[in-house]
C-alpha cells in the first residue's frame, strides 16, 4: 500500500483551519437519523483535531441533489444527530466557500467545529471542478478525508481538494486503509475468501480478482446456484443467472490454474416457497433438488465443512451471506458462520475483515459484531476495493 499521512504527521494545529471530509449521509425516517454509525466512526478524528485546538469544519454529501440545492437535502437535517453523537454544539454554515464561511471562520473558537452545507448542492463537487475544490481549499489550512465510503468518488471534496492542501487520512480512515491491507493487500496466507449475495452479476470483477489473490474461494446466496448450474447441477427453481454459467465457468478454470479452492455447498436447505418456515422446508443432497424448489440456503453440513476450510486460514475477507438470511430459517448457514469466525478471531488464528450492508446485518443478528478484526461499513467503496481497483479517495492522499 503506498504510504499516507495520518494525525499523528500533523504538527500544532492550534488556531488552524482543518477541513475534513466525513460521511454523514444518514438513513433518515421522521426528521431524525435511523442509523449514526457513520457519526461514530469519525467522532475520533473530529474530537482530537478540536481538542488539539483546530478549527474543524466539515465537509459532507446528503442524498442526491444533483448540482441544485434542496431544503430537505441541506446537512442542517443531520445537525442535530452530530450534536448528540460529538457531545458539541457545531456551527451550521449554509455555503461551503466563499465570504460566508469566511465569516463563520472568524467567529469560530479554537476548538469549535463548524458543519458547511451539503457539497452536492454545487455541481463542481460530481465534477471534481478544479475551482470549486480550490475554492473550499482557500479557507483550510489542511484536509483531512475521514470518509472511506466516499473513496471511490473521484469529487472535489475527496480527490480535487487535494491537489490544494496537505493531506492526511483521518482515525476512521487509516484504520479501514490498514484492515484492508492486512486482508488483501499483504495477507497472512492462507486467504479465504466469503462472497455472497444474490446476483453473480452484480459481483463478477470482484470474483475475477480474488481467485488469483486467494487460496479458499466460498461462494454463497443466490451466486452459488449459477456456479452449481454451470457444473451441472439441476437447481430448480432457485434464483439462478442462467445466462452466466459460461462466465462461473470460466472463473473455477481460473481459480484451478491458480491454484485457488472454490467451494460450492454440497448439501443444501431448499423449499418450494420463499416464506417464514415453510411446511415444504428441507434438506438434501445438492443433486436431489426437484424442479418446483428453490434452494435459500446451505445445509448444516456445508456450513460445517466451510468452518473446517477456515481452521486452516490466516485471513478472511467476507462480503455477503450465504443464504436468504433475512428470513427465518435461512439465515442458520450465514450465523453459524458468523460464530465460526469469531471464535477464530478471538483465539488469534484468523484476521477477519467483513463489508457491505448485508454482512454487517449478519454479523449483527449473529451477536458477533464486536468479536471480528474489522467491519467495513462502506458498500461501494469496500466492493471496489475487493475488485482491486485503486481508489481516487485514497491514492489521492499518497
Amino acid at each position: 500500500m503506498a504510504a499516507f499521512k495520518t494525525l499523528d504527521d500533523l504538527g500544532d494545529v492550534t488556531g488552524k483551519v482543518a477541513l475534513v471530509r466525513v460521511d454523514l449521509n444518514l438513513p433518515m425516517k421522521g426528521g431524525g437519523a435511523t442509523d449514526l454509525t457513520r457519526v461514530e466512526a469519525v467522532k475520533p478524528t473530529i474530537l482530537e483535531l478540536s481538542e488539539r485546538g483546530a478549527k474543524v469544519l466539515l465537509l459532507a454529501h446528503f442524498g442526491r441533489p444533483g448540482g441544485q440545492r434542496s431544503s430537505v437535502l441541506s446537512t442542517s437535517m443531520v445537525i442535530g444527530d452530530v450534536e448528540s453523537v460529538l457531545d458539541k454544539e457545531l456551527m451550521f454554515i449554509p455555503e461551503v466557500a466563499g465570504p460566508v464561511v469566511e465569516q463563520s471562520i472568524g467567529i469560530l473558537a479554537d476548538g469549535d467545529i463548524g458543519l458547511l452545507d451539503n457539497t452536492r448542492f454545487w455541481p463542481g463537487e460530481e465534477g471534481n471542478d478544479p475551482n470549486f475544490a480550490k475554492a473550499i481549499a482557500a479557507h483550510g489550512d489542511f484536509f483531512v478525508n475521514d470518509a472511506f465510503s466516499a473513496a471511490h468518488r473521484a469529487h472535489a471534496t475527496t480527490e480535487g481538494i487535494t491537489h490544494f492542501l496537505p493531506s492526511y487520512a483521518g482515525r476512521a480512515m487509516e484504520a479501514e486503509l490498514k484492515a484492508l491491507d492486512a486482508a488483501l493487500g499483504n495477507p497472512e496466507a492462507p486467504v479465504a475468501a466469503v462472497v455472497g449475495g444474490a446476483k453473480v452479476s452484480t459481483k463478477l470483477a470482484v470474483l475475477e480478482n480474488l481467485v488469483g489473490r486467494v487460496q479458499h474461494l466460498i461462494i454463497g446466496g443466490g451466486m452459488a446456484n449459477t456456479f452449481l448450474a454451470a457444473r451441472g447441477v439441476n437447481v430448480g427453481k432457485s434464483l439462478c443467472e442462467h445466462d452466466l454459467t459460461d462466465q462461473a465457468s470460466k472463473i473455477m478454470d481460473t481459480a484451478d490454474h491458480a491454484g485457488c479452492t472454490v467451494h460450492l455447498p454440497y448439501d443444501v436447505v431448499v423449499a418450494t416457497e420463499f416464506a417464514e418456515n415453510p411446511a415444504s422446508l428441507r434438506t438434501c443432497n445438492v443433486h436431489e433438488v426437484a424442479e418446483d424448489e428453490m434452494i435459500l440456503d446451505i445445509g448444516a453440513s456445508a456450513a460445517e465443512a466451510l468452518a473446517d476450510v477456515l481452521k486452516t486460514c490466516r485471513t478472511l475477507v467476507w462480503n455477503g451471506p450465504l443464504g436468504a438470511f433475512e428470513t427465518e430459517p435461512f439465515d442458520a448457514a450465514t450465523i453459524s458462520l458468523a460464530r465460526h469466525v469469531a471464535a477464530l478471531t478471538q483465539e488469534g488464528s484468523l484476521i477477519s475483515v467483513a463489508g457491505g450492508g448485508d454482512t454487517v446485518a449478519a454479523l449483527a443478528q449473529a451477536g458477533v459484531t464486536g468479536d471480528v478484526t474489522y467491519i467495513s461499513t462502506a458498500g461501494g467503496a469496500f466492493l471496489e476495493w475487493m475488485e482491486g481497483k485503486k481508489l481516487p479517495g485514497v491514492a489521492a492522499l499518497s
